[in-house]
């Protein structure tokens, strides 16, 4: 997915762009003690400890990994990358008579996450051996039916990856923000096993007694934030993974941590979401407790880094008083192991910025609680951290050569500079990268941010219409040409003729696109409609935005016609601009 699951706010284009909101009382009484004091978990193995491609292969229920795929030649991945659903149904037919399982790559080649998985995991020797045990089939979002498809496959934030059965049943779902040592090994448990998630879970519902610690695994490391509700529906989430860490075996402590890290953040992104302020009256004691343990522990750390990143704002607020020792105990400490992930050179480079844009949000959540004092509340970062944060993202513009890692790595270090209160280095960082980026156009949606982030609506236009001029796929295209409307109805609601012209450009492209009205295309599609509906409080004349819509409305209404009477694309064509669309997962 271009957005993780857990986000910074809306108007930085970086993965994580949706601030999560304050944790209230609820929240952190989700840490419960079931998995607190079992058994330490064990280190995480070095890199060396890797298997090498040279290793026998494991047998798994679909055939032995030592059946090859079709040999690429450059000796990677031997990945297909099939034109519409035909060319899919033969790979499943393939799968079949191979009796392998199909792992499904879902990405597009401007994002920036799915530009770290292609630089850091399937590049990597182990995963290519392993690679043979599936039929890999890599769907960019930009191909071809490729947006039929992914509605076919319920995946819509990019990256996404799902393990499926030859007869097209769901695996499971693979994260995409944990180490690759660990993204390895819960690959394998996918591979090893029998039957989908879906059993697993229903199980662990109505008797978690009888799980094995595979299965608590399989739970505690299924990708929640790209399920798109097919398990669970988004608001029994939380509670749902609340219950099963409470429910999680003593010896089985890692899954137990991972599964109540991931109700919090379950429950902070809800909490984002609602514009009520939680109730913050109760602190649970040990919920801090297990937390410390697990930010001292930095084996522990690394393999959630995904969520020890994502929730130190929200947390660091949630599980102490502010202002009390307690609170500075958890930043201290909090702040230490980000410090040490962003110096952790057995890292990825991606995820090194990572640790160093929670230390930043660490930072100034603190000075917003009214921990900070002196120079630092005038200052919130302070000079030591402001000097630290230059320092890490120059090493990291400095190291990372490779283009692809770069279109991953530059954007975040960019948007950690933005977020630290320097955005004219964050600007420059960004222009530089234009001419060298495989997919410029996303760093101008950086550019946008920042001009907007300053009060500069003029130059955020600029920059966003820019972008939509420069960006290439049809897929791609609705995404930054939705995004300019939107950006033009947020910061020049007056200009009625720019917004319409912007607006029938999204809409006439859609006209050589066959696949227009599914899966990602569509949401993007309905958030443009909702910001035309919603236009006008503090903009052009009603009479003129009536006008404006009317006039969109026959455009939408020929292209719907255009669509064979029989295409269910029809109705979701015609619920554009109809009225005020619901809200879809990851839009």
């Amino acid at each position: 997915m271009d957005e993780p699951r857990i986000r910074r706010p809306a108007a930085r284009p970086a993965r994580r762009d949706a601030r999560v909101g304050a944790l209230g009382a609820a929240a952190a009484l989700a840490l419960v003690a079931a998995c607190s004091k079992g058994p330490e978990p064990a280190a995480a193995p070095p890199a060396s400890s890797a298997p090498a491609a040279s290793q026998a292969p494991a047998a798994t229920p679909y055939g032995s990994v030592g059946e090859p795929s079709v040999a690429p030649a450059d000796g990677g991945v031997a990945w297909r990358r099939p034109r519409g659903e035909a060319e899919v149904d033969a790979l499943f037919v393939e799968a079949r008579e191979r009796r392998q399982p199909v792992f499904l790559y879902w990405g597009a080649a401007w994002c920036p996450p799915c530009n770290q998985v292609k630089a850091t995991l399937f590049t990597r020797p182990d995963f290519i051996e392993r690679s043979r045990a599936f039929v890999p089939v890599y769907l960019d979002g930009d191909l071809p039916g490729a947006q039929k498809l992914g509605e076919r496959f319920r995946v819509r934030g990019y990256p996404t990856m799902v393990l499926l059965r030859p007869d097209g049943s769901e695996l499971t779902r693979l994260p995409g923000e944990v180490d690759a040592e660990r993204y390895l090994q819960v690959m394998a448990l996918g591979l090893e096993g029998s039957r989908p998630v879906r059993e697993v879970l229903a199980q662990a519902r109505r008797a978690p007694g009888t799980l094995g610690a595979e299965d608590w695994r399989r739970l505690a490391y299924y990708s929640w934030d790209t399920d798109e509700q097919q398990l669970l529906p988004q608001a029994e989430l939380a509670a749902t993974l609340q219950r099963l860490a409470a429910d999680c075996p003593r010896e089985q402590a890692e899954a137990g941590t991972r599964l109540l890290l991931k109700a919090l953040a379950a429950r902070a992104e809800a909490e984002a979401s609602t514009p009520r302020r939680p109730s913050r009256a109760a602190v649970d004691t040990a919920a801090r407790e297990r937390l410390l343990e697990v930010l001292a522990d930095d084996a522990l750390a690394r393999r959630n880094l995904d969520l020890v990143t994502v929730l130190a704002g929200p947390l660091s607020r949630a599980l102490a008083a502010p202002g009390t020792p307690e609170q500075e105990q958890l930043v201290a400490t909090w702040g230490a192991a980000l410090d040490r992930l962003t110096a952790d050179a057995r890292l990825s480079q991606g995820d090194r910025i990572a640790a160093l844009a929670a230390r930043v949000e660490l930072a100034r959540a603190e000075a917003a609680s009214g921990g900070a004092s002196g120079a630092e509340a005038a200052t919130p970062l302070g000079p030591v951290l402001l000097e630290h944060v230059r320092a890490q993202v120059a090493r990291a513009d400095r190291e990372v050569t490779d283009p692809v890692e770069r279109q991953s790595v530059i954007p975040d270090a960019a948007d950690v500079l933005a977020e630290a209160g320097l955005g004219e280095e964050s600007d420059r960082l960004l222009e530089a990268e234009l001419k060298r980026s495989i997919a410029p156009y996303y760093a101008m949606l950086g550019l946008a941010a920042n001009a907007k982030g300053r009060g500069d609506r003029a130059g955020a236009l600029a920059w966003y219409e820019r972008a939509y001029a420069a960006a290439q796929g049809p897929a791609t295209r609705v995404q930054w040409g939705g995004s300019y409307v939107n950006a033009l109805v947020e910061l020049a609601p007056h200009d009625a003729p720019r917004i319409e012209a912007a607006a029938r450009q999204v809409l006439d492209e859609l006209r050589s696109q066959p696949d227009a009205f599914y899966a990602r295309s569509l949401a993007r599609l309905e958030k443009m409609s909702r910001a035309l509906l919603a236009w006008g409080r503090d903009g052009a004349p009603p009479e003129r935005r009536a006008e404006v819509l009317g006039r969109l409305r026959a455009q939408r209404d020929a292209l719907c016609a255009a669509l064979p009477a029989a295409d269910p694309q029809r109705a979701a064509c015609r619920g554009l601009l109809a009225g005020a669309a619901a809200p879809r997962p990851h839009a």
